[in-house]
């Protein structure tokens, strides 16, 4: 079992962080890296691509290249979804930072870049979203309107 801690900030405590820490992008492309998960977790993934909300904080979903079910994303520049990523090492440290959106737990990385990456935890497939820097002044949004999707598609776990 992990070590990680998970610690648990409301919607306005992310809205802060954010705010605080000026997220936002530049990079307009609608790229993603593919991941190449397990068939089990390959599954499961498909199941939450067919249950992902038409819009998510008031954003269209576009797609990114190369066209995927383990892929989605919304606007431009895109929050950008992958499933059946692998665990991050950040995950290890006890340190790290985490929050739980509408019952999904997430480890929260603020990128170089001025992005954030949240990854869920405790579920049977790593589902990770990226926010661009432009769009973190709106907070959890995102992952509040990704949760009830997550929750439907990919149930409580540990992923190996």
């Amino acid at each position: 079992m992990s070590s990680f801690r998970h610690r648990l900030l409301g919607l306005p405590v992310l809205a802060a962080l954010c705010a605080a820490a000026g997220c936002s992008s530049g990079d307009d492309s609608a790229t993603a890296a593919v991941p190449s998960p397990d068939a089990a977790v390959a599954k499961l993934c498909r199941n939450l691509d067919g249950a992902l909300p038409k819009t998510v904080d008031g954003l269209g979903r576009e797609d990114p290249r190369p066209a995927s079910a383990l892929t989605a994303g919304w606007g431009s520049p895109a929050i950008i979804l992958r499933c059946g990523v692998a665990r991050p090492a950040e995950m290890n440290d006890p340190e790290a930072d985490g929050a739980e959106v509408d019952g999904v737990g997430w480890l929260l990385q603020k990128r170089d870049d001025g992005s954030f990456r949240f990854t869920t935890t405790l579920r049977l497939a790593y589902v990770e979203v990226t926010i661009p820097k432009s769009r973190t002044g709106h907070g959890a949004a995102p992952l509040a309107v990704l949760a009830p999707a997550i929750k439907k598609a990919i149930p409580e776990g540990i992923a190996d």
